[in-house]
């Protein structure tokens, strides 16, 4: 039976300009899929998203996988490639306006 764990990693708050979620330890998952609620924005915001990795949670590299790109409202998923280490987060830059976000990380393993 596979273990399965949703959490927060932001709550709820507008976002511009550059930013880094909170890192998520999940060394122990197979799979991980970041998953970004965008609530509300202000103008016409475009994000753009990069995974990152870190085998002790305070030093990061960008994964090799390419960029995503988050316009408007809804649910938008950002899929991990395999073998991604002990830590994730991702980095973000939002250009535009400002997006209302509720960000969770999804694994399981």
């Amino acid at each position: 039976m596979k273990l399965f764990n949703d959490s927060h990693l932001e709550v709820k708050r507008y976002f511009d300009g550059k930013f880094e979620t909170h890192p998520y330890e999940c060394g122990w998952a197979d799979e991980a899929i970041f998953f970004i609620m965008v609530e509300k924005t202000t103008g016409a915001p475009r994000m753009k998203v990069r995974v990152q990795l870190s085998q002790d949670g305070v030093h990061w590299a960008d994964d090799n996988t390419p960029e995503a790109v988050v316009e408007g409202e809804g649910l938008h998923p950002v899929k991990v490639a395999p073998n991604f280490g002990n830590y994730l987060r991702f980095k973000a830059e939002i250009e535009g306006g400002e997006m209302f976000l509720n960000v969770h990380i999804a694994c399981k393993g």
